[in-house]
């Protein structure tokens, strides 16, 4: 019986014949496969539960702060673009589509269809990282990246999107308060972001190769579930930083 077959066999039922040898994506420390498959989606469940925590405690200090400093937090809000906001959101709920669909491929064995949901995943993963490095190079042109090159000047005098309050010298420099939440916040999301994009960009040459395509596609499942969780992070971080602060 030949390697194929054998990985064939085994996904469908999930054990192997006796005298056969393991199919070459059982790790010998598993019985079956699917066994195996619980373990991994396991720990991947485990890893985002520890990556919740950690941006729900940016979360909280958002709330806290934004609750001490309104007014500062409502006049660097202004100063955000929210069509950026707005078409990075939509990059990334398509991007949950395609990649779906991606999953989808992987478990009816469509190499060709695999591949290409894939590329657009990229695509739209990669969109998303060129958006926000154009608003954080605006946000350096205007000179609101605390520690580096922060300027209260400008709300002092106001700003296109919020000219008439004129904030006083105190409050202009807590608008520092929201920056610092605010870079910190969406660098770490585009952390992942980038992250993500270097691991689809090794299973796309893993599928090229051959790989999930033959029963095995837990590493595709569980990747899914990686890319969803980033973009649901998004979907809180657009309203937070972009949208709910918009008005006195």
């Amino acid at each position: 019986m030949d390697s194929h077959t054998l990985a064939a066999q085994t996904a469908e039922t999930g054990h192997i014949e006796h005298g056969a040898d393991h199919p070459p994506f059982l790790r010998h420390h598993f019985e079956n496969v699917p066994q195996q498959r619980e373990a991994a989606t396991f720990g991947m469940w485990l890893f985002l539960l520890t990556e919740i925590m950690f941006f729900g405690g940016l979360f909280c200090s958002y709330l806290i702060f934004r609750n001490w400093y309104y007014p500062a937090f409502v006049a660097g809000s202004h100063t955000l673009h929210i069509w950026a906001g707005t078409l990075n959101t939509t990059l990334l709920i398509v991007s949950s589509f395609t990649m779906a669909m991606g999953v989808h491929a992987a478990e009816t064995r469509m190499r060709k269809a695999l591949m290409g949901w894939i590329i657009a995943t990229l695509i739209l993963g990669c969109g998303f990282l060129c958006v926000k490095a154009y608003e954080w190079h605006d946000e350096w042109v205007e000179h609101h990246v605390p520690g580096l090159n922060f300027s209260p000047e400008g709300f002092l005098h106001g700003t296109k999107d919020y000219p008439d309050d004129k904030l006083p010298l105190d409050m202009a420099e807590k608008t520092q308060v929201y920056f610092s939440l605010y870079f910190a916040m969406t660098g770490m999301h585009a952390l992942h972001m980038v992250i993500g994009v270097s691991l689809l960009t090794i299973l796309l040459i893993q599928v090229y190769g051959g790989k999930y395509v033959n029963g095995h596609v837990a590493p595709i499942e569980n990747f899914g579930l990686y890319w969803h969780f980033v973009d649901i992070v998004w979907i809180f971080l657009f309203p937070l930083l972009y949208l709910i602060s918009r008005h006195q």
